[in-house]
């Protein structure tokens, strides 16, 4: 089969396409013959070496597609089932087959395709959980987005509308701006122009907004603490710009403020914690509160193009690659 590993980290050079041997699924696991495979930041800290894996590791953290076996122990699923999943690398989506945990899967309705199924995950949950768990957005909240256009600013911004609160995102470009309101945005600051922090206490009347959800990283840092009221929490969740340098504490102190790093995978270390998160989102999508834009798709053997088009923050809407 086809794949798509990393042989030695680095740059879009690094992307290998590889022919290797159709995996076996082992206890608890499932093999799914991938339709489509979602491409997520991580997946560009996997390949530079962020965040080192194990050797020859097959990238891509989430995927969709048709179960042709299950492994012992499987009960949940049968083939022929449509999934969608998440998985961790090194037996990564970027493939004609994957080894998925079937805790770590759901049933794809008839009426999702494919390509939509492997955008429900990794950004979907993140999203959800960044907005219900780790600062539970309430009626009243201002909400603070960065990069309000992409896959995930544009789910936060959707399901923070949703729960009442008043939600300002961020972006680069006019095209993009439109593209944030009709996610939810009721703002919307072009960080190139304007000056978000300043431009956040004039909408809140100087009380600045109750959290800031931000996946950019370097770049927003300082932009997201400043731009907090007091007693509000900032949210880390990435790292596009860059990883963000060392924190003196005591920055936190004027405004009392509250820093949080999260991880999705620590929101979902369980079944039951999957289960619970994944049924959610899959509803929020389902109802309509959450609407998954597919920016563009690519073919596996152009997926250094796709990385190149994420990293240069050229994409509203999701990227997904088709094995």
């Amino acid at each position: 089969m086809k794949a798509i590993r990393i042989h030695t980290p680095g740059g879009v050079e690094a992307l290998s396409f590889d022919d290797i041997e159709v995996p076996k699924p082992s206890k608890g696991q499932i093999l799914v013959q991938n339709k489509a495979a979602g491409l997520n930041f991580i997946d560009t800290y996997h390949r530079s070496g962020l965040y080192p894996l194990p050797p020859l590791p097959t990238i891509g953290v989430e995927g969709a597609g048709v179960v042709v076996e299950v492994g012992e122990d499987v009960n949940d699923f049968a083939v022929g089932d449509r999934v969608a999943y998440i998985t961790r690398p090194p037996c990564g989506s970027y493939a004609s087959f994957t080894t998925a945990t079937a805790a770590n899967a759901i049933r794809l309705p008839d009426s999702i395709p494919f390509e939509q199924g492997a955008s429900i995950l990794l950004q979907g949950m993140t999203a959800v959980s960044l907005a219900t768990l780790a600062v539970p957005v309430k009626q009243g909240d201002v909400v603070l987005v960065h990069a309000a256009a992409g896959g995930t600013g544009r789910i936060i911004a959707a399901v923070s509308r949703h729960l009442g609160a008043t939600v300002i995102g961020t972006v680069s470009t006019e095209e993009k701006a439109a593209v944030a309101r009709e996610a939810g945005c009721h703002h919307v600051l072009l960080y190139t122009k304007q000056n978000v922090a300043e431009e956040v206490m004039k909408i809140t009347h100087g009380k600045g907004a109750t959290v800031s959800f931000d996946g950019v990283g370097k770049d927003t840092f300082q932009v997201s603490l400043d731009a907090l009221g007091k007693n509000g929490t900032l949210v880390s969740f990435g790292n596009a710009s860059g990883k963000v340098p060392p924190v003196d504490i005591f920055v936190l102190v004027p405004k009392h403020l509250k820093l949080m790093r999260t991880s999705l995978f620590g929101f979902i270390s369980t079944a039951e914690e999957f289960k619970a998160l994944s049924s959610r989102t899959l509803e929020l999508v389902t109802s309509g509160v959450v609407k998954l834009e597919i920016f563009k798709t690519f073919p596996l053997d152009q997926v250094a193009e796709a990385h190149k088009t994420l990293e240069g923050r050229l994409s509203t809407g999701k990227i997904v690659i088709l094995p």
